[in-house]
């Protein structure tokens, strides 16, 4: 990903809080000469090596996973907030753009079965399960709902490289950032609200 120094993030602490904040991505990989991508939620974990990954699953229907084995490097996109900036709001003639958070993951992917399989989907059910009323746990599910295990494939991601691209009109003068910041944070939408967030952190 093209990324001006600029808008570069290499906080990896923050990256990785990104990353789990925002987990839905985009699994992207050769399949039968083709590129392919899947949506799906991607969980950051350590390994036994004690090394960051990245864990999903997917269907078995789905022929994406067929390449895994094959594939050299596998490419996983996550998008953060973004929105719309006006140059009407700087001080000087300039033209619009747009303000976002985008992260790409690169590494190679294993399948994973079993215990492992399992408990990757026992860590993924408990996140997404903690603000719920009742919360569900795999724990807890019968042995007959456990048999849908069978209809999917996980897969571990390795992290080779990540690259974060935090576009937050860190290019503008003072004058204008403040501007810009006000601007959205006056939005009537929930993502431009976001953006003012991320951008008030970097404040000077």
């Amino acid at each position: 990903m093209y990324v001006p120094n600029y808008f570069k993030n290499e906080n990896l602490e923050e990256v990785k809080s990104f990353l789990i904040e925002n987990s839905f991505g985009i699994l992207i990989n050769q399949t039968n000469g083709k590129l392919t991508g899947t949506h799906i939620p991607m969980a950051l974990d350590i390994d036994e090596n004690g090394e960051d990954v990245l864990v999903g699953h997917m269907s078995k229907l789905n022929p994406q996973w067929g390449n895994f084995h094959d594939n050299e490097e596998v490419l996983a996109i996550f998008n953060g907030p973004h929105t719309y900036v006006s140059s009407s709001w700087y001080e000087k003639e300039n033209v619009p753009t747009w303000n976002y958070i985008a992260v790409h993951v690169y590494g190679k992917i294993k399948i994973i079965v079993g215990a492992e399989l399992l408990n990757s989907l026992r860590k993924l059910v408990d996140k997404y399960e903690k603000n719920a009323e009742t919360p569900v746990s795999v724990e807890r599910m019968s042995t007959n709902t456990l048999k849908q295990i069978n209809g999917i494939v996980g897969f571990s991601l390795k992290i080779n490289e990540i690259q974060a691209a935090y576009k937050l009109s860190q290019n503008r003068n003072e004058s204008d950032y403040h501007n810009i910041v006000d601007q959205l944070e006056n939005g009537d939408d929930t993502l431009s609200n976001q953006v003012a967030e991320e951008m008030k952190k970097r404040m000077k």
